[in-house]
């Protein structure tokens, strides 16, 4: 029995591959199959069934290109409806994996297809349970994101407590949980760093196995949800009805342009630049009017919070040898009209003399320096609604950026504004995003309120009123 966890830190996501006997399973699949057939041909086994566990929201399934290469058949749960092939398991149902059982355990809650996959080793006995986004190490899956006809979200959480309390609770404390996600994922508020667990633990540690009733346990998880990611519903789509395939999405977006192949195009077809940099280097020179979404981070998810058309054409500024990873790293989330990179980086654009432009970016200390001379600055901090509340300099404002569509009218491009995240990495998204729309005196303050906390400025936390949010 070969059982692996396949990680993936951006999305914070987990798909698993399965092996007994020759034959092999795959729960979850990521977009990029080749992985899976490449594991599969090396342990000699064919790749029997892809079972997924929901229509994800949050990043778009492997599941009809790899059951076109490998064969296999697409497993989903209970009431699930596809336009492609797929076979609709029922509650309780059986398949064979080499020596190993698979059982469907229709798991509603998350989503109404929902369904958890019980794997049995080859004495019967249970090994592990593939929960998808019914149970992660710490939390459950929101219930907000599949929400039909007259059902609300406490009408889901009810119907996931439900799920729990007869599904999988009742499984034996030695299972192991493996979820489809982890901390940094938004199909939960609380998850753990840890990537699996015994059920045991959880039940013990799990705010909400822990809650002692229905009306507990729908209070608490539907209490302090965001609003989800604008792209969540479009990938949930492409899941259900299909999409086009990542070999041809790939070979549209290797496309290597000169400068001036490169300007002609974002003129014609009036695509986003996508600077995929580390933020500082970029701060220092980048094509105007480009956006920095940094590689570096949790790049995929950005793009789909902010970029609201899958449709829109990306033109990529990457460093040399990273076109590929920002091109699948795009295609995991639905985003697959990338036409073209700039071949040869931004060094290749200085030496055809193009315009440039640039972030002016200053340490936590300057800051310090200006403020103490100035009382009136405009400081933005950008961090999720949470992070402000939990702490936060007395002179802020909070603008988180998951919200920058709605409250960038309400700056003045007259007016210079300061930008701090907690390390760096979303004020310089922020700070692109808004000279890009002509607010162009914009400071960020290197290393965020990581590096403010180490100056003397005054800050305050939630048990304090918070400055108006007025600019």
């Amino acid at each position: 029995m070969n059982i692996e966890q396949i990680y993936t830190g951006c999305l914070a996501e987990a798909a698993y591959y399965i092996e007994s006997n020759g034959e092999a399973a795959i729960i979850d699949p990521l977009r990029e199959v080749a992985p899976y057939l490449k594991k599969a041909s090396k342990d000699n086994a064919v790749i029997k069934y892809i079972f997924e566990t929901h229509f994800h929201a949050d990043f778009v399934s492997g599941h009809v290109d790899l059951a076109e290469k490998s064969g296999a058949e697409i497993v989903y749960g209970p009431t699930a409806r596809t336009s492609f092939k797929s076979h609709i398991a029922s509650d309780g149902e059986t398949f064979k994996v080499g020596d190993l059982t698979i059982t469907v355990l229709h798991t509603p809650g998350h989503t109404p297809e929902s369904a958890s996959y019980l794997l049995s080793d080859k004495d019967g006995k249970p090994y592990c349970v593939f929960t998808g986004d019914t149970l992660f190490i710490g939390d459950v899956g929101r219930p907000d994101l599949a929400q039909q006809g007259e059902l609300t979200m406490e009408d889901m959480a009810s119907t996931l407590y439900d799920s729990l309390q007869n599904k999988i609770l009742p499984l034996p404390d030695e299972v192991l949980v493996y979820p489809a996600h982890g901390a940094g994922s938004a199909c939960g508020k609380n998850m753990s760093k840890e990537t699996f667990d015994t059920l045991g633990h959880q039940k013990q540690v799990n705010y909400a196995l822990k809650a002692a009733s229905r009306e507990q346990f729908i209070k608490e998880v539907t209490e302090g949800i965001l609003p989800p990611p604008q792209y969540f519903a479009k990938n949930a789509a492409m899941n259900k009805y299909g999409y086009d395939s990542f070999d041809e999405v790939y070979k549209k977006g290797q496309n290597p342009l000169s400068p001036a192949e490169f300007e002609a195009l974002a003129n014609q077809t009036g695509a986003v630049i996508l600077d995929t940099r580390d933020p500082q280097v970029f701060a220092k020179s980048f094509i105007p009017s480009s956006v920095n979404i940094g590689l570096n981070g949790q790049f995929a998810p950005w793009v789909g919070a902010l970029i609201s058309d899958l449709q829109q054409p990306l033109l990529l500024v990457v460093e040399t040898g990273k076109e590929e990873e920002a091109i699948t790293r795009l295609a995991r989330v639905g985003y697959d009209n990338t036409i073209g990179y700039l071949e040869g980086g931004i060094e290749e654009w200085k030496n055809a003399g193009k315009d440039l432009d640039e972030v002016r970016s200053i340490s936590a200390t300057e800051f310090e320096t200006i403020s103490q001379s100035d009382n009136t600055l405009k400081v933005l901090d950008v961090r999720k609604p949470g992070e402000y509340e939990a702490e936060h300099l007395e002179m802020t404002m909070a603008r988180p950026l998951d919200y920058i569509n709605e409250w960038t009218s309400a700056l003045s491009p007259k007016e210079t504004y300061y930008i701090h995240c907690a390390g760096g990495y979303r004020s310089m998204i922020a700070a692109s995003i808004l000279k890009a729309r002509g607010i162009d005196q914009v400071v960020d303050i290197a290393g965020g309120y990581g590096a403010i906390k180490n100056t003397g400025l005054k800050r305050t936390d939630f048990a304090c009123p918070s400055k108006a949010m007025t600019v």
